[in-house]
């Protein structure tokens, strides 16, 4: 392993994760030496009446090889139609922001595929 990819993966180790399945997909992401930045950007994507932004959307990773955020949702179904309303009201606002949802069953599907450690609690 070169010193490079050795301090990569330190990195996803390093970082503080909201959830574990998102250290596990930065894991994947350092195994493929794809490179990430964890929640860089927050988008307002509601504002009050004088404009001041009431409401913001900070996805999970953005990708800057693919230009690509993506959100990583394993939790209830309640949470994951709140995320899908953020998510669409981003791309209504930032038509030229690309983001995608990784959802419990993209997810588990990379588990599965890749012989991972579900850690989607």
């Amino acid at each position: 392993m070169s010193a490079d990819l050795a301090a990569e993966i330190l990195v996803s180790d390093t970082v503080r994760f909201a959830h574990a399945s998102e250290r596990q997909f930065a894991k994947l992401l350092d195994f493929y030496q794809i490179a990430w930045e964890y929640e860089p950007t927050s988008f307002p994507i509601a504002w009050d009446r004088e404009g001041t932004p009431v409401q913001r959307f900070t996805p999970d990773f953005f990708l800057p090889e693919f230009d690509l955020y993506i959100e990583i949702t394993t939790l209830n179904q309640k949470l994951v139609t709140k995320k899908n309303r953020k998510v669409r009201r981003l791309r209504e606002r930032y038509p030229e922001i690309r983001c995608k949802i990784f959802y419990q069953r993209d997810y588990l599907s990379l588990v599965t595929k890749y012989g991972l450690e579900d850690t989607s609690g």
